[in-house]
């Protein structure tokens, strides 16, 4: 299991009983089976070479996650197998949600009348509730979708930072070691969950810049050197507990450039790094720079934005949120989501507004949401985002880097900025390019033949169309089609044979959906 040391507060705080009872309970719960029928989802766990995911079996594993927090708290089981439907058809295939949601779960019950525990004891978990948790894991693994559950939001940690309650506390490690175990057996034995640890908080308040969130944790009565760490530790050991092996994680930090890398760089059990480019700062946030910080450092671990802007969002630096400055819309959404893919990242999460929090008339909104949760769902960013991953998925997945030596000249503004990358081999290469009528120049002997074959394809249809052959050992302009505005510019060895791009996975690509087949 991973190393995750007990500190000496821990150590006294364990109370026998306490321990004792729950274990009682989590054997008893450990031997619920997963739902019968299909076979079970292959486990994801991260690469040898360390960037990039992989299936238990070996393929790669290209990461296109949906945003449903409030999903397992607002949503009733009708509802829940709609969205799992509809987002299986347009090729996700992680979801990321919560078991104890953002200022609810603990004293407001779920879409099925039930909270999280019972008179609000942390030592007496509400079967029916965490019932509700297992059925969505099922449910999800029968459409071929991944979990990535958070087992709490991090007001449960935090408040009066968020409404909590604060149930998890540094005095408190046994519990949150004991509720670890508890969900983790629970989950035993599926093996479609990835565990992200974190929900929206720092792990600490050392090092975090913003004045905002420190005065927000002053007021809520935090010292400025708290540490929220040892919470989160306890819990993994928990989930290690309960599963009988060691959880694959990552961690959600808050929006920014202060991604996990930088708050838990040395941190056993984070498997995988992650970062929020957010809502708040405006329009082409630099992810590609935090995604290739997080893909220079050593140890390797995959990285990736779990937190873009999501789409129908009102734009305009956080926390004033006005709609009347405008909305980030599809294009927002895919320059954040290609650009921080091509920059090295491992996948990324796209979201929509409205269905984080499954808005409607029943459950209220929040932040200005322009639209219900069912509308949402079809919003055109929503039906994009399958052609990035199988474009990605139509060439060798392994291998691929990032390389800004690609382009020739001075980056432009960020709006015009564009990402490239290629495989190890100089085999193919993608640059992902913003704007209509933007031109570009790639490197000579950016692939390594003396002749590629270029195409345009297009990341709102996934039509790709040929632009010729050209001289490898040549320096070469592009510039985008009029149409648009982004645009990929795919190269190719002329000898790899590879099929258009997007047009098919390459030998040993990813896994294919269960779910219904996508119409455009």
């Amino acid at each position: 299991m991973h190393a995750i040391p007990a500190t000496s507060s821990a150590r006294r705080s364990i109370r026998p009983a306490v321990v004792a009872a729950w274990t009682a309970l989590l054997l008893t719960l450990a031997t619920v089976a997963p739902a019968t029928g299909a076979q079970p989802l292959p486990r994801i766990e991260v690469h040898p070479g360390g960037h990039h995911l992989q299936t238990a079996d070996g393929r790669p594993f290209f990461w296109l996650g949906d945003t449903a927090w409030k999903l397992l708290q607002s949503a009733t089981p009708r509802e829940r197998a709609y969205y799992l439907r509809i987002r299986a058809a347009q090729g996700f295939n992680v979801i990321q949600t919560v078991a104890l949601a953002e200022n609810e779960s603990i004293l407001t019950p779920n879409a099925l009348g039930r909270v999280a525990f019972v008179d609000g004891d942390l030592r007496r978990p509400d079967e029916a509730f965490f019932d509700n948790v297992v059925a969505a894991v099922d449910d999800a693994a029968r459409l071929g979708l991944y979990v990535a559950l958070v087992p709490t939001w991090g007001d449960k940690l935090t408040a009066p930072w968020g409404t909590g309650p604060r149930i998890f506390r540094n005095d408190n490690l046994a519990d949150a070691e004991a509720f670890g175990a508890y969900l983790g057996g629970r989950l035993r034995d599926r093996t479609n969950v990835i565990w992200m640890i974190g929900g929206d908080r720092p792990s600490r308040l050392a090092g975090v810049r913003s004045t905002f969130l420190r005065d927000l944790a002053q007021s809520a009565g935090f010292p400025p050197d708290q540490d929220w760490t040892p919470i989160w530790a306890a819990m993994v050991r928990g989930l290690a507990q309960g599963l009988g092996r060691d959880p694959v994680c990552l961690y959600h930090p808050q929006g920014g450039e202060y991604s996990s890398s930088r708050q838990l760089p040395t941190e056993p059990w984070v498997d995988i790094h992650a970062m929020q480019s957010g809502h708040g700062g405006g329009r082409d946030v630099p992810v590609w720079e935090w995604i290739a910080r997080d893909y220079a450092m050593e140890p390797r671990k995959p990285t990736l934005d779990i937190e873009p802007n999501y789409e129908d969002h009102p734009y305009n630096p956080w926390p004033a949120w006005d709609p009347a400055t405008g909305w980030f819309r599809d294009h927002d959404v895919r320059k954040q989501c290609y650009r921080s893919v091509f920059a090295g990242g491992a996948g990324v999460t796209y979201g929509h507004h409205a269905v984080w929090q499954m808005a409607s008339k029943r459950n209220g909104v929040i932040n200005h949401a322009d639209r219900d949760w069912v509308d949402a769902l079809h919003r055109p960013a929503a039906r994009q985002m399958v052609h990035l991953r199988r474009l990605i998925e139509s060439r060798p997945a392994f291998d691929r880097r990032p390389d800004p030596a690609l382009l020739v000249g001075t980056p432009g503004p960020r709006s015009h900025h564009a990402v490239a990358c290629r495989d190890d081999a100089r085999t193919y290469a993608f640059v992902y390019v913003p704007e209509r009528d933007q031109t570009i120049r790639i490197a000579a002997g950016a692939i390594r033949e003396e002749q590629l074959r270029a195409w345009w394809y297009d990341p709102r249809t996934g039509f790709a169309e040929e632009i010729g052959i050209r001289p490898a050992d040549r320096e070469h302009a592009f510039t985008t089609p009029s149409h648009g505005p982004d645009w990929v510019l795919v190269l190719d060895a002329s000898s790899a044979s590879y099929a258009p791009p997007g047009a098919e996975p390459a030998p040993g690509g990813g896994l294919p959906s269960r779910g219904v087949p996508i119409r455009q």
